[in-house]
């Protein structure tokens, strides 16, 4: 049986200057898989930040260091933790966008903190109780990806874990559960069931498009759907938006058959703002016809 959605207290994360939650604007995660290179990782992020910066929306830049949940071994994981945070550092320091990655072994959490604005537990990784625990205990903010195996009441327990340490700057994220093999569907009830954690939730637009190991020795993807799904997350009530973008996504590295191209981002972007502001605004007027014994009136 669903749990009942309680209206709790909704909690306002602050990663810098920008706040997430209980009322404050879409932010908005974005940037390739993985890092290919310093020169391509350099140039997606310069481009979200004059994008970010011409609409005025909130831009955490997102790519990881290594991949190390890729379905082949052949497949390509990126720089590894050593140069990926030098790139990331880079980033972050010469554009002045927070940055985020995913950690996923405890030796590489002290270090990734030191430069990472959010640390990220990949959803494989999600229920790894002292792995969540080690991660909070850094006090950075941290993105929890819920499993794709997780009903959205069960990311309560993981929270609890990570607020046992102390820590309170939770994101929560949402990305598809898993239907049947090598497919995910969304289901937005969660949204709302995720929230009543009392922490804000993101929603991964491009992730829930992918089809895990769906092209054999790779993960494939159907990135037409996920700008639909995106706009659904922001009308459902989500506090961000995840997506993963790249100047070329067939000739990416990783994920890009479910990754979005970057010029594609400005008119998608503005509809989600546009969006956002009908679900927010007080001066909504709701219908008007109610229903009564059956009849309309």
């Amino acid at each position: 049986m669903l749990p009942l959605c309680v209206q709790m207290e909704r909690n306002l994360v602050r990663i810098g200057n920008i706040s997430i939650g209980a009322g404050a604007p879409l932010a908005f995660i974005l940037g390739p898989c993985v890092i290919e290179d310093y020169k391509t990782t350099f140039e997606i992020a310069r481009y979200l930040k004059d994008l970010a910066g011409n609409l005025r929306i909130p831009l955490i830049f997102k790519a990881s260091y290594d991949k190390a949940n890729r379905t082949s071994i052949d497949s390509f994981r990126g720089p590894g933790i050593g140069d990926g945070l030098e790139i990331l550092s880079a980033i972050r320091n010469e554009l002045g966008v927070a940055v985020l990655s995913d950690v996923h072994q405890v030796s590489e959490i002290e270090p990734a903190a030191q430069v990472l604005d959010v640390i990220q537990i990949p959803a494989f990784l999600c229920r790894q109780t002292d792995f969540v625990l080690a991660v909070a205990k850094t006090g950075k903010p941290i993105n929890i990806k819920k499993g794709q195996f997780l009903a959205p009441w069960d990311v309560g327990e993981v929270v609890k874990k990570a607020m046992s340490t102390g820590n309170r700057n939770i994101l929560l994220t949402e990305r598809g559960i898993t239907f049947g093999y090598n497919n995910l569907v969304v289901d937005f009830r969660g949204i709302k069931i995720m929230q009543d954690t009392g922490w804000p939730v993101i929603f991964d637009a491009t992730h829930s498009v992918q089809l895990p190991g769906g092209d054999g020795k790779s993960s494939g993807g159907q990135r037409e759907f996920a700008p639909l799904l995106a706009k659904a997350a922001v009308a459902a009530g989500a506090d961000g938006i995840f997506m993963e973008v790249h100047k070329n996504p067939d000739t990416a590295r990783c994920d890009g058959p479910n990754s979005l191209r970057l010029d594609s981002l400005h008119d998608l972007l503005l509809q989600l703002i546009e969006i956002r502001k009908i679900v927010s605004s007080d001066t909504f007027s709701q219908p008007q016809k109610s229903i009564q014994n059956g009849n309309f009136r």
